[in-house]
């Protein structure tokens, strides 16, 4: 995103706040920064308003808009601008929140805002045909449940009538495309408010999908020299004070339960539990590398108003991995660990991926020599692949830098998925040590791993980029068999005996519907292939073929079709 498109996004979210206040005297004001595509204000509304009164805001928008009216900044002292904003609460608390000397000012068309800036010239260089308010939603003030709840107004804007148009249509795209409407109409996955939101209900065709996604990840665990670990659900806190999640990460973990006057915690992360095998024995540096992965499912608090169907989640299952191993080994380790990452993405129809290399914070722990030789590791790993990528200058965790690998959907959106991330910490904490060639005890090194990121966000990006119809391998209903007339039910029945022995995933379909609208419910559960069988298909043993795309093929010998649709599943082809 361009400089000059967030300052035109961040102007254009001044103006919006000046259209609000003309048509609700009495609106307070909190904040109105430019965002992803577009930019956001939130306001204290003397009365409610719906997504239906955004045309009204709009259109006195392009009307300020197209008065050309020039934004002018101003610095005032504390009390001054305290004067300005005297019935500006949420203003006056933004204030005093600010170092004492000069604040600036924004004023454009009599309205003035709070702000540091920049912004345009003038009112004009906003296009009146390239913005769109989108939607109304609550916030909180500053994010704080236990603060006034605000209206917040979403809008895009670019620099471009086209630019705008075509956010729309994908906009429109993503929609259709979206994991919990799919979801549903798929018969794949459900979440129940009542029994607790933020979690997932598998149903039998998405736990199809997850068996067939599970038995392949571990097949290439193993063939990559992984081996497979399960561990326990609940830790006492003793793990987790060592591990410093209760220091760090305690307000994403659930409440204690007492267990025989100890406190348990559900688990957050799988990493203490690997460490607690670790230790078990003693290990020497023949022994290394470690490469153990475990799909184990995590339990983190998130705010409700953040939950997203697949997306964002209370319990998941991480496709977790750690790497224990030398000073020596981690390079290799590293850049084998990128290969096979990027493997897995391929193999599930992801092309368009960049890493993103993230450094040292300001606050971090480990020693320099460690995140110097670790920052090494990962962009050679980076640039022997030929991955495009990224530094995200601090962007690392306090015990060490990462790779987070992004993959681009069939609409161009870019999702963070994988992560590679290097840990000092954790052999520190749990002091763990191998018995190096020299007879000393030395530290690991620390990878953790997790190539898919959880299975429920996976399945959300994977239901999304195709629209719910899954490459063959994983589809949960590869081929429906559909007889003419109820007189060939039979016939469709040995037929869908067969596929199933062969290890196709088929049923026939004897509902008492016309044949036309069982194939127009194969193709709305985006089954691959609909196998018609009538008098001629009986006689000489074949079916006819409807693929899900719209091609047909006549009179194919069920042998045939069964090697061919079966050499596709063993190859995990893209295409049918």
């Amino acid at each position: 995103m361009s400089s000059r498109v967030e300052t035109i996004r961040h102007s254009a979210s001044h103006v919006m706040a000046e259209a609000v206040l003309k048509l609700y005297p009495g609106t307070r004001l909190g904040i109105g920064p430019s965002i992803e595509n577009g930019f956001y204000y939130d306001f204290q509304l003397p009365a409610p308003i719906q997504n239906e009164d955004l045309a009204a805001i709009e259109k006195e928008m392009r009307r300020i808009v197209a008065s050309g009216a020039e934004f002018s900044r101003r610095e005032l002292s504390k009390d001054e601008a305290k004067k300005l904003f005297a019935e500006q609460p949420f203003k006056l608390e933004l204030i005093d929140g600010l170092e004492d000397g000069t604040i600036s000012v924004y004023e454009q068309d009599g309205f003035v805002d709070l702000c540091r800036g920049p912004h345009v010239a003038t009112t004009r260089e906003i296009r009146p045909d390239a913005f769109r308010l989108q939607t109304v939603a609550g916030a909180y003030w500053r994010g704080d449940e236990k603060r006034p709840m605000l209206t917040r107004i979403y809008a895009i804007a670019f620099e471009s009538k086209g630019e705008l148009e075509a956010h729309l249509k994908m906009l429109e795209e993503a929609e259709k495309r979206d994991n919990r409407r799919l979801g549903k109409e798929l018969d794949l996955f459900s979440t129940h408010e009542e029994a607790g939101p933020g979690l997932i209900y598998w149903h039998p065709k998405g736990g199809r999908f997850r068996v067939e996604l599970e038995n392949w990840w571990r097949d290439e665990h193993y063939r990559n020299g992984y081996e497979i670990l399960f561990t326990p659900h609940i830790g006492k806190s003793w793990l987790w004070e060592t591990s410093g999640h209760l220091g760090f990460y305690k307000g994403n973990m659930y409440s204690p339960m007492q267990i025989d006057e100890n406190d348990y915690y559900v688990k957050p992360m799988n990493c203490p539990f690997h460490i607690m095998i670790y230790k078990t024995n003693a290990h020497s540096y023949r022994d290394l590398p470690l490469r153990w992965a475990e799909l184990g499912t995590v339990y983190r608090y998130e705010r409700s108003g953040v939950l997203h169907g697949l997306m964002r989640v209370r319990g998941f299952t991480q496709d977790d991995a750690h790497i224990i191993c030398t000073p020596e080994q981690v390079e290799d380790e590293i850049a084998e660990v990128l290969r096979f990452s990027l493997h897995m993405w391929k193999t599930l129809g992801f092309k368009d991926i960049k890493a993103y290399l993230a450094t040292k914070p300001a606050e971090s722990v480990g020693e320099p020599a460690r995140w110097e030789q670790a920052l090494v590791s990962l962009r050679k790993a980076i640039e022997k692949e030929g991955l495009a990528y990224e530094v995200d200058e601090g962007g690392g965790a306090f015990y060490g830098p990462k790779i987070d690998l992004k993959i681009k959907d069939a609409i161009g959106r870019e999702w963070q998925m994988t992560t590679i991330q290097f840990d000092f910490n954790m052999s520190e904490r749990f002091d763990m040590t191998y018995v190096a060639a020299d007879g000393t005890h030395k530290r690991p090194y620390m990878v953790h791993r997790a190539l898919l990121g959880s299975l429920e966000r996976f399945f959300g990006v994977f239901i999304e980029n195709y629209a719910g119809a899954f490459p063959l391998w994983l589809c949960p209903e590869q081929a429906v068999v559909i007889p003419v007339a109820q007189a060939f039910d039979e016939y469709a029945k040995k037929t869908a005996a067969a596929l199933k022995a062969s290890g196709i995933r088929a049923k026939a379909d004897l509902s008492d519907s016309r044949m036309n609208a069982k194939i127009r419910d194969a193709q709305n559960q985006k089954i691959p292939y609909m196998l018609v069988v009538g008098q001629k298909e009986s006689d000489s043993g074949a079916v006819s073929v409807r693929y899900r795309d719209g091609r047909q093929e006549a009179d194919v010998k069920l042998d045939a079709f069964m090697e061919r649709a079966l050499g596709k599943i063993r190859d995990r082809s893209l295409d049918l």
